[in-house]
Parts: C-alpha cells; structure tokens; sequence
C-alpha cells in the first residue's frame, strides 16, 4: 500500500501512463524541466508557464497565463516570438533559434536557445505551441572565446614589426572582451637591451605601444602612444609586473584608488566613462618580461570573470610570443642596419670639386639589409670621384661584401687608375671571392650557389681645373646630367658587365661638364621595383631633377618623394654632385725644357707665385719640392716636363713628364750618392704619390694651408737634411 504522497506504479496489466495516474509525473516534469517551457493557444494565448520562465522573464505565472506575451512584455524581440508561434501554428513544422538577453537583477547578457514546436491532436491537428527555451551561455562564450583565440592565431603576429603587433592585440580585443585596450612596454623592447626576467618589483615605467577602444579615437587614453608613463607599485600594472600574475580589480578598490590619485586626468577618464573593471595581464615570453596589457571595461556592465582571466591570459601569452620574436628580429635588423651605415661614409670629405648631398634607404624590414653603398673619394689634383655600387642580393652578408668592395675601391682609387681599370681590378676581386667561396663560409654554408657574389657599380672621376668628368660602370644604371639651364639627360655610357663575371673589358667616357652641373647616381632600387617599371622609374627621376632647387639636400628629398612608392622593395643609395671649376687664377702652369739649368728659374718662378697667393711661407719648401721632382723628370724621365701648381684646399705641386716608369720611395745607404730626394718629399709634404696618364705620369705632392712661418732652426734642419740625406732619387 503506498504511502501518502508516493506515487504507486501500477501492477503489470494495470493502467498505463497516459492515465490520471500519470499526472504528478508530467506535472513535475513540466515544473522541473531545465528548460523554460511555455504553452500557448491558437490566439497565442499563454495556457502554461514553468517556473523558470517566470524568472526568465522577471514575472508571476499569473501575469502571463491568459495574455499575450507582447501584452505583457512590449518590444521587438517579444514580437519576433510571436511571430515564430504563429509560423508554427500555421505550418505544423516546428522551428529554433537562438537570442540573446539579460535576465532581469543580472548584468551579463545570456545566450538562449529557442524551440518552438506545435502541439497536435490524434488526427494530426495543430492545436497549441510549445515553447522551451534552454540557457546556453557558456556553451556559447566557451564557442566564442575559441572562436576569438583561433582568429588571434592568424590576427596577431602577421609582421616582425613590435608597435604592429601590440596594435593587433588591442584591435582583436575590442569589443568582444573589453571597452578598453591597452599595450604598455618596457623600454628595452625598443633600445636592443634584453629585457629584465622579472619580477619588476616598485615604481616602473612603461611606454604607450598601442591601445584600442570602443569610442573612435580612443579617448579614453591619458597617454599617447610613444610616450612613457611612471606607475607607483600599487598600480594595476606594476602589481602584476611584480607578480607575474594577472591582476583583476575594480574602481572600489582601495589600493586602486590610491594608485590612481597622484593622476587627476586618469581619475576623471575613470569617472567620465564609467570605467568599473580592470584586468592587467603581464607580457611574458621565453623567459623574460616585455610590458602589461591591460583591459578595462565601462560601456559593458558586467565585470571581468574567471573565464575571461584565463581568455586574457591566453591572448596575451600568444601576443607575447610574437612581441618577443618582432623584439628579436628588430634587435639584429637594427644591428645589421648599424654595421651597414657604417660601411658607408660617415661625413663626406672637404673638397673643391663638387658640392655633395647623399640619402641612404634601407628596404622593407621583411627584405632585410642590402648591399647599396655610395662614396666620395679626394683625389690628387684637386679632382675627385664619385662611386655608387650594389651587391647583388640581402642580408648581412651582401653588407660585408659590401664592405669589402668599398674598402677594395678606395685603395684602388689611392693608385690613381683610371676609372675603366679600377672596375676591372674591382671585377678581379668579386670574381676571386666568388670562386674561393668565401660569401658561402661567410654564411657557413656549403652550397657552392650560395658563395656566388655578384655587384653593379658606377665611378666617376671629376677634374674641376679641366671640367672633365671622366665615367665607367658595371651593370650599373646610367646617371642623370643636370645642367645649369636645368635641362635633364641620362649619360649615354657603355653598359659594361657586372662585376664577378671575369675577363670583360670595360669602357671609360670622358665628358666636358659646365660650372653648376650636377651629377645624380643612385642603385637600381629607385628606378626599378615591382611598383613600377623602369621606363616610369626613369620618368619620374626626371622630372624630380628637373625641379631647380638651390639646395642638393632639398633636391635628394624631391628625388625620394617622386620616385619611390611608400614601401621600397629594395635598397636605394643616392649621390648629388654639384660640379665646381678652379678659377684660372688659381693654377699656374709652365712649360720646361730637359735641362738642369732650369730648375733655379723654376724655383723663381713658383716663389713669385706663391708670393702672388700671398704664401710667401710656403716658398722654401715648396721650392724643395720642386727641385727635386723637376731635377729627376730631367734626368731619369722624357719630355714634354710641365710643372703645375694648385692652390686648392691644400697646396698641390705636379711635375708631368712623357714617362711610364714610376719612381719609388727608398733610404739610401749611407755612402750612396742619390735615393734620398723622395723621402725628403715625403717628409715635408702631407701626401705624395704617382698618376699614369695615357702620354706618361705625374708626380704630385700636397702641403697643408696655411703653412706656418718656418723658424730659423727648422730651415737649418732642412738644409742639414738636404746635406746628409743627399740629391734626388733615382727612378
């Protein structure tokens, strides 16, 4: 016998469910159920109501039981339900959906999923609907925190680039996780200094990265990006710094509210948007601690949650990675740019010749560094050359290649070859390091494809006594003429092969340039790219240079706007010369027969030149100088003997003779009655040394201006010398 208030099941052969007996059943069935279940009529009339859509909607079952639910509960959402009844109703076929709304009393908008099915008689007849609808939150934010951690996989490090990536941090966040994004990093992520391991205990300061908001223009941020702010250790983002951990806190917080007082722009930002939810996380990679992230929310009501810690923590671990690999790479590009720029030139030379302006561009930082490199050479005579190169290929070993190619050529350019020679000595060395290998054990590498070097170069030689600009290239592109009238031409030069090919010849041209031109060479990587072709490249250098500008660094500038595209793909190295020509007045000449008694009249002579420039200083020993140079012409040389002097930057004596036999310099033996003429040139001047020219040489000595008055005992030290070391060198 049962006892009152069970249920008894009845005996086999009894009555069924279906029966009275199985009403307590349903009934329990229809008040417990997790879902919220409703039932209405043909006129969608509430007949039935759990408890749990009572409290869904925030009402007593009585307020709903015989009215409609937009009777009670007016808005789109409610009659968007009824229409989803009356479909049903008017179908048969049942339907789902899935909304989204706040319960009443909670904060957090929910995710619900709706089934609305029809409810039919024996024959089949719709007679009622059913409504049950199931709370499916945190199967959804479980989907969408997913969701959100797949995209930040593919989102979130697309470059080696530190500013690009926290950007992309705080972009994924918003709005699905917060109001408010915030990447702040420590310094050394941008000086090339390895970040601290951590923990940074006390006060820490923090530069603005990137930060991100809901409001266009983020205005809720107090610090622009680039600048650094000064945190107190009870601040969110010290404390976690110093903890390692994530730190969730609120505006009521009293260790919040002290750490923010010393801001007022950031307590009132607080206020104004309602901020109430800060969660910092700490960047950590490898070992090593970046920065913070901080997320806030204000707009959204509900506070940070458990979940949204770890989804937090998740995102900000991946950026780490990211962060930490761009630290890396910009640490060894701006290593590797280091070592190139100082490759180059680090100041360009004094000289007369030619007024210079340079630029240097490094390509994209997903390229790396290149091999382009430009150089101002002084010369002897007053003149000067003018070098543009480029190795083939990127990295840091086209840089050493580089390296090696421009310190090749300035020792050449030191031996006074003339420009098609130096290229050819030039393509001696890239084809000599190509075949030893050495680019490949550079790379330790043993590819034999990867020790192949390849280069382009152009070298010019301008002479501003003659105005003659004497040219040869390899590969290279031709340079642009400007002339004074502004009119823009390209050289016509022979191409010449690149160098590291071996046994081609190359060609020298000699061109006659007017005072105020100026010569523009420059890489490859300005005229040419995958932006633009290089019959457009060449136009546009054209008219870039077209524009008459007074000032060869306004001219550079013009040259890089015009030409290149925003993102070069390649190394650009660009040289601007302004030619200059030596007043007449300012170079002495003369003709000399081959005989010993000319040398005291040429010793007059420069000395009342020199008197004339006002160096009267400078005659004794240039009239040394002279005598020994023309007294060996005479003797060990041919004619024509021409003796030319410069005043320039420093004071230049040249003797020219019709002979390819250079002397050298030697020490003589003590009884030896000759060899001793050279080193007393060498002594006395700054510099000296030998040119070949396609009649003979010349030999030339430089002395610096001004030349300070000689004592008394200086020029008997001179005259002992003379004695000991004896008469001019042999050739």
């Amino acid at each position: 016998m049962a006892m009152d208030g069970d249920i008894s099941i009845p005996p086999e052969g009894g009555q069924g469910f279906g029966s009275a007996i199985d009403a307590p059943f349903i009934d329990w069935a229809f008040t417990q159920s997790p879902f919220a279940l409703a039932i209405h009529d043909m006129n969608l009339l509430c007949l039935r109501v759990n408890d749990r859509m009572c409290q869904m909607f925030g009402l007593a079952e009585d307020e709903l039981r015989g009215r409609r639910l937009t009777d009670v509960l007016p808005g789109s959402q409610y009659q968007a339900m009824e229409r989803y009844m009356r479909q049903v109703l008017d179908t048969g076929e049942p339907a789902h959906r899935e909304t989204y709304r706040r319960v009443p009393g909670e904060a957090r908008e929910r995710a619900w999923s709706v089934s609305v099915s029809p409810l039919k008689n024996q024959p089949g007849r719709t007679q009622a609907v059913w409504i049950g609808v199931l709370d499916i939150s945190e199967q959804y934010w479980a989907r969408q925190r997913l969701t959100l951690l797949n995209e930040a996989g593919t989102h979130i490090g697309t470059t080696l680039d530190v500013t690009r990536t926290a950007q992309e941090l705080a972009d994924m966040v918003i709005p699905r996780l917060a109001d408010l994004a915030v990447v702040d990093l420590l310094d050394a992520m941008f000086s090339g200094d390895e970040p601290s391991p951590g923990p940074l205990t006390g006060t820490v300061a923090l530069r603005r990265v990137a930060h991100q908001s809901i409001f266009e223009g983020v205005p809720e941020a107090v610090i622009k990006p680039g600048d650094v702010d000064v945190h107190p250790g009870s601040f969110p983002s010290a404390r976690c710094l110093a903890t390692g951990k994530a730190v969730l806190t609120d505006v009521d917080d009293p260790m919040f509210i002290s750490s923010t007082s010393h801001n007022p722009a950031r307590a009132a930002t607080i206020r104004r948007f309602g901020i109430h939810s800060i969660l910092s996380v700490p960047i950590r990679a490898r070992g090593v601690t970046l920065g913070v992230a901080v997320f806030l929310r204000g707009q959204r009501p509900e506070p940070f949650e458990p979940d949204d810690v770890l989804l937090a923590e998740e995102l900000t671990a991946r950026a780490a990675l990211s962060l930490d690999n761009a630290r890396r790479y910009t640490r060894e590009r701006t290593n590797a740019l280091a070592l190139q720029r100082s490759l180059l030139p680090q100041r360009i030379p004094r000289q007369s010749a030619v007024e210079v302006a340079s630029r240097y561009l490094p390509a994209g930082a997903h390229v790396g560094v290149g091999g382009d490199w430009f150089d101002v050479i002084p010369l002897s005579g007053a003149r000067v050359a003018l070098v543009v190169g480029d190795v083939v290929g990127h990295g840091i070993h086209a840089s050493a290649t580089m390296g090696r190619l421009r310190t090749a050529l300035r020792t050449l350019a030191d031996v006074d070859l003339p420009p098609d020679e130096i290229l050819t000595r030039l393509d001696d060395l890239v084809t000599r390091l190509s075949a030893n290998g050495e680019a490949g054990a550079d790379a330790g590498d043993g590819d034999d494809a990867d020790s192949d070097v390849g280069a382009t170069c152009l070298y010019a030689v301008y002479d501003p006594v003659s105005r003659r600009c004497c040219l040869a290239r390899a590969g290279h592109p031709v340079p642009a003429l400007v002339t004074p009238d502004g009119a823009v031409s390209f050289l016509d030069l022979p191409a010449g092969p690149p160098l590291g090919l071996g046994g081609l010849p190359f060609e020298s041209t000699e061109i006659e340039l007017p005072a105020g031109s100026i010569l523009a060479l420059y890489t490859d990587g300005l005229i040419e790219s995958r932006y633009q072709d290089i019959d457009l490249g060449f136009e546009r250098l054209r008219r870039a240079l077209a524009r008459q500008e007074p000032s060869l660094e306004t001219t550079c500038d013009n040259v890089l706007k015009a030409v290149l595209p925003d993102h070069p793909a390649d190394d650009v190295a660009l040289l601007v010369a302004r030619t200059h020509v030596l007043d007449s007045d300012r170079v002495a000449t003369w003709d000399l027969p081959a005989d010993p008694a000319i040398v005291a009249d040429a010793r007059k002579q420069v000395a009342v030149r020199l008197g004339d420039w006002g160096l009267d200083d400078a005659a004794f020993i240039t009239g040394l100088v002279v005598s020994e140079l023309v007294t060996n012409a005479i003797r060990h040389a041919e004619s024509p003997i021409q003796l030319r002097l410069i005043r320039d930057r420093a004071l230049i004596c040249e003797v020219s003779d019709g002979s390819s036999t250079a002397p050298h310099l030697r020490r003589a033996r003590a009884l030896d009655e000759g060899g001793r003429g050279l080193l007393l040139v060498s002594q006395f001047t700054q510099r000296w040394g030998t040119r070949h020219t396609p009649h003979g040489k010349i030999i030339w000595a430089e002395q610096a201006l001004p030349v300070a008055t000689l004592a008394w005992g200086g020029v008997g030290y001179i005259i002992r010398a003379v004695t000991v070391l004896g008469g001019p060198d042999a050739y």
